[in-house]
């Protein structure tokens, strides 16, 4: 199996400096590359410049600027230019789905974070001695960097990515490991209800607090954006608030994760089996369509928009999707076994007699089923509901 690493790396200054440049050079190459995509496209009889083409030219560009493109390795401008082959085929992936397209846009200097070294030793080393207390890793054209490394690589380092956070370095490993030993089986099966409210709800009747975490920090970032927008572009008071407002943001992304990190392992050390609704969060937090009012021409009737947005929010703030891929990525190492179901009338459904009908939930905690008189919690029916469906689809599947 594939495991990441990700380390916070404690450049000099005259390193950091390298690094910003790196950064600078590599965006300078997607950007080019995507002008020439674009300019044989429009103007050459609709030419399509594969990834192929745009590789070949690396030797003569690295010898036409050996001060900028020049000093760093090739390996890693090959990295950048499938980078940018692979937002093309995204794009012509959605195009064929019928999604909206979202052709690849030209990055920023700002918004270029990223450099990848496809393999340990070519143009990069990670190197991590029992014997060295400090560990580093060189990157051509920077020098031997010293790594915060908090824990142990296990495995073979295969690839190595730099990545820029605010005014902090990381480099992220990817190592190849054998799979580890599955944990014990425990006997338990388990089914989880996604809300708000509360952030999940499982079969047991357990319930897992939602911390809300961008909703506490909104007051601080409300306020650092209001200092961003008073002050003048391109000054350093500016600098400084651009950062104050991405350091609040990165807090409560971590916040996030670890959260998930945390609730997703208690999961898979404690239950065998796990289900799950199989939630489409993109349309679920979609803003609601326009109602033009036919008595006035050019006007348009109430359509919920702003409680949809302030839900959309919560969903954004709850972070579903990241967990549901943490608890599916810890499951994988640890030999549980987790399925997504239909969440369709999960939360209707009488758990007692399998009466259906959008009454038997009159309030948002509250399930009253109106055919055998049933109560519980319900979010607690709806995990029910989703573990009965998730042992009935694992029965289903061929062995």
């Amino acid at each position: 199996m594939i495991r990441a690493y990700k380390f916070l790396m404690k450049p000099t200054v005259r390193q950091g400096q390298a690094l910003r440049e790196m950064l600078r050079d590599h965006c300078s190459l997607y950007n080019g590359a995507l002008q020439e995509r674009r300019d044989a496209y429009r103007h050459v009889s609709k030419t399509t410049v594969r990834y192929g083409q745009q590789s070949a030219q690396l030797k003569e560009i690295r010898a036409f600027d050996p001060e900028c493109q020049g000093r760093w390795s090739f390996s890693s401008q090959q990295a950048t230019l499938r980078r940018l082959d692979k937002a093309f085929a995204a794009f012509f992936r959605r195009i064929k789905a019928g999604r909206k397209p979202g052709y690849p846009r030209f990055r920023g200097a700002n918004r270029f974070e990223t450099v990848d070294f496809p393999k340990d030793g070519d143009g990069c080393r990670w190197d991590s001695t029992p014997h060295d207390p400090v560990t580093r890793v060189r990157l051509q054209g920077v020098g031997h960097i010293k790594v915060h490394q908090h824990r142990p690589v296990a495995g073979m380092v295969k690839t190595i990515s730099v990545k820029r956070e605010g005014k902090r370095w990381y480099v992220i490993l990817t190592a190849e490991q054998a799979d580890p030993p599955p944990m014990p089986p425990t006997g338990s099966v388990a089914g989880i209800d996604m809300g708000i409210a509360n952030f999940l709800a499982d079969s047991n009747g357990g319930f897992v607090e939602n911390p809300r975490h961008g909703w506490k920090s909104a007051q601080k970032l409300e306020s650092a954006q209001q200092a961003l927008s008073r002050c003048k572009r391109g000054s350093n008071r500016r600098r400084k608030a651009v950062e104050t407002v991405a350091r609040l943001h990165r807090k409560v992304r971590r916040q996030r994760l670890d959260h998930a990190h945390k609730t997703a392992l208690d999961l898979v050390r404690q239950h065998d089996f796990i289900a799950h609704e199989g939630l489409k969060i993109r349309n679920m937090s979609r803003a609601p369509a326009p109602k033009p009012d036919p008595d006035k021409p050019g006007g348009f009737l109430p359509n919920g928009a702003a409680a949809k947005a302030g839900l959309n929010r919560s969903i954004a703030d709850a972070g579903w999707g990241v967990f549901l891929a943490i608890l599916n990525a810890k499951a994988e190492g640890a030999g549980r076994a987790v399925m997504a179901v239909d969440p369709r009338n999960t939360s209707r459904q009488c758990p007692e007699c399998g009466h259906t009908a959008k009454e038997n939930r009159p309030t948002q905690e509250k399930f009253h089923c109106q055919a055998c008189g049933h109560q519980a919690h319900a979010d607690t029916v709806g995990a029910l509901n989703v573990l009965r469906a998730g042992l009935v689809r694992r029965e289903a599947q061929p062995a």
